[in-house]
């Protein structure tokens, strides 16, 4: 992967990041402007499903977030675009796709297999 590679992928895994960091900004002052204490019990439960709601999918944000984090330090240190199991360069349209991936298709489609296999 060439230098104009690594900061195309770079420059997508910023943004993205800033994406979600926005995400996470939106939540707290949602969180805190839409704060009341509803006396009906079932506005009350709706608001707080709400909130769980939310606050899980910003759990599963800011574990994306340590993911994009250790991809572009994985660009940093050129170790970026090959495959953790097999070592084989992962291929453009894969990494346009999962800017994060790890491994090559191959080794992420028999990784899926097993994991099938395992769960019965």
């Amino acid at each position: 992967m060439n230098e104009k590679q690594r900061d195309h992928f770079r420059a997508i895994l910023l943004n993205w990041k800033a994406n979600l960091m926005q995400e996470v900004d939106r939540t707290v002052t949602h969180m805190k402007d839409e704060a009341a204490n509803f006396p009906d019990p079932a506005d009350r439960a709706t608001q707080e499903e709400e909130f769980s709601l939310e606050l899980r999918t910003r759990d599963r944000e800011r574990k994306l977030i340590k993911k994009i984090d250790g991809t572009i330090e994985r660009i940093d240190q050129d170790d970026y675009g090959f495959c953790d199991a097999c070592g084989v360069e992962i291929g453009i349209k894969r990494l346009e796709a999962r800017p994060t991936a790890t491994l090559c298709i191959d080794c992420k489609t028999l990784a899926e297999i097993k994991e099938k296999q395992e769960m019965g």
